[in-house]
């Protein structure tokens, strides 16, 4: 078990878990216009991938720069997601897949078809 950590081969199960959590959420984001706005998870989940690659880099014994070089990466991933949030305080309103108010199918009578007067 040391091995498996220490190798790093640990980080790389785990940054595979983050790529299938991503495309799991963007799926179900492009399947129901509902669940967290892509930009934002992708920047979220960028920034925690880029420290795994820190902490990888880290116990495999690689040169100082290539940490230096995931943490700026992850530092800059950070920001995007900061600049998103703020930007989009109500993270439904980025477009990505089905719009949740179009959820039901069909017509109603509420709807201005229904509605429109017919000239005679």
């Amino acid at each position: 078990m040391a091995d498996f950590i220490l190798s790093g081969r640990i980080v790389d199960l785990i940054l595979a878990l983050v790529a299938l959590e991503a495309l799991a959420l963007l799926a179900y984001r492009a399947r129901t216009g509902r669940g967290p706005a892509p930009l934002p998870l992708l920047c979220n989940l960028g920034s925690g991938a880029c420290l795994m690659l820190a902490l990888r880099a880290g116990l495999t014994g690689a040169p100082w720069w290539q940490i230096a070089a995931c943490l700026a990466l992850s530092f800059a991933a950070h920001l995007g997601d900061l600049v998103a949030r703020l930007r989009f305080p109500n993270h439904q309103d980025l477009p990505f897949g089905r719009s949740p108010r179009f959820r039901e199918p069909g017509t109603s009578a509420n709807q201005a078809a229904f509605k429109a007067q017919i000239p005679s």
